[in-house]
């Protein structure tokens, strides 16, 4: 009965009740769009840079983080990667490697390069490395050639057929160098490492840098990223004191604080937009309200409770939000589907840096039910402070001043 008075009580004026709802149903789907996008931008940028560089765990010598050097290498077998494997049941694989950075030269210019030995096949199962060559093609396993960024490939003036010299320092002093033929160009997503990088198969840089079976690190992929730190708390069980697991947000603290500060932008503009939208649906009630104060002095002198009263006040308020939200969702959802298959591709401008800073130019969406389930929380806490006002109204109304209105 109190549903459907409070119901009707709603569409007594329909113009206001829908130009509320409208206003809600606006500030749903723009800051789902907000939201989605924020989102979808930050796990992109975690997810390039895990993918294609630090990963989202990766098990080092303690010493290696402040010292990178293949003297801070350590000793890989199979016992060692079953064991890590099988620490806990959402490690879905590893990708073991070995880096280090030395001078690269073609017949006439030289630049330092990151020499990284990777194994091909678990690097495409974690980056699609192979779907990002641009010309020629990739090493088999022992294969004495490399890939090269494009950049790299360009600054050195090399192409593919061609022969790159490497020259530096292995394990321990050892002298490092080789000629090997260039076998493929790839694009790499992140402009720095596209300027630098040189792909060998992980026995063959092992070879070259005196480092046979060590490793500067092994990549450990959870299943889902919110697996990483009981994954990461398994494996480090089992690590010797002079290894450590480190997890993403360890491994990038930069771009972290950077997506931090970025977030502090967005929700301020969230937060006033729903400041606009609160005192949109403050108005609706607090009119609602002033014009009935007759009506609910002369149900409060018929004998309705004052706690019946402020019940239907509230459904009211509820109903309200609760069409704005559904509204909103439902004029949302396709809007995110869109984005979600067709990421916003930046203009040159833009684009250019977001490349500088090492990035794809583009603002991918996420897709998750928690933004809509967000959305709904914010409105209808903000209802819940709202209906506070009639309901305290109501508690203090006195019922011979109310009736002579």
């Amino acid at each position: 009965m109190y549903l459907k008075l409070a119901w009707r009580n709603i569409w007594r004026n329909r113009r206001r009740t829908l130009i509320t709802v409208s206003s809600i149903l606006f500030a749903v789907v723009l800051s789902l769009f907000l939201e989605s996008m924020s989102r979808g931008s930050y796990n992109h940028m975690i997810d390039i840079t895990a993918q294609f560089h630090t990963g989202y765990m990766q098990i080092q010598d303690t010493l290696f983080r402040d010292e990178p050097s293949l003297d801070n290498s350590f000793y890989k077998d199979e016992a060692f990667e079953n064991e890590i494997l099988s620490a806990h049941p959402s490690i879905e694989f590893i990708a073991p490697r070995i880096e280090t950075f030395m001078l690269a030269a073609g017949d006439v210019q030289a630049r330092g390069a990151l020499v990284m030995g990777i194994d091909l096949e678990m690097e495409q199962r974690l980056n699609r490395l192979q779907d990002r060559l641009a010309n020629g093609r990739f090493f088999e396993p022992g294969e004495e050639t490399v890939v090269l960024g494009s950049g790299l490939a360009n600054r050195l003036n090399v192409a593919v057929g061609d022969t790159l010299v490497l020259l530096g320092q292995g394990r321990f002093g050892m002298s490092a160098s080789g000629l090997f033929e260039v076998s493929g160009l790839m694009e790499h997503p992140l402009r720095d490492m596209d300027n630098q990088i040189v792909y060998l198969s992980l026995s063959t840089a092992q070879a070259l840098l005196s480092a046979e079976d060590y490793v500067t690190g092994i990549l450990v992929t959870p299943d889902e990223i919110h697996n990483t730190d009981p994954a990461a708390e398994s494996i480090r069980g089992l690590l010797d004191k002079g290894l450590t697991i480190l997890t993403w947000p360890e491994l990038m603290p930069e771009l972290i604080q950077g997506i931090e500060f970025d977030k502090i932008q967005m929700y301020l503009m969230m937060g006033i937009l729903y400041v606009v939208i609160g005192f949109g649906l403050f108005g609706t009630i607090l009119t609602m309200t002033l014009e009935r104060l007759k009506e609910f002095g002369l149900l409060l002198s018929v004998g309705m409770h004052r706690w019946q009263l402020n019940g239907v006040i509230f459904m009211e308020t509820l109903i309200i939000c609760l069409l704005g939200v559904i509204s909103g969702s439902i004029v949302g959802f396709p809007v995110l589907l869109y984005f979600y298959h067709n990421p916003i591709q930046l203009g040159e401008d833009i684009a250019d840096i977001m490349l500088d800073m090492g990035f794809e130019p583009i603002m991918p969406f996420l897709l998750h039910p928690d933004l809509f389930v967000l959305q709904a929380s914010i409105i209808f806490g903000l209802a819940f402070i709202i209906s506070l006002y009639p309901v305290v109204k109501v508690s203090t109304l006195n019922i011979l001043d109310a009736s002579k209105k």
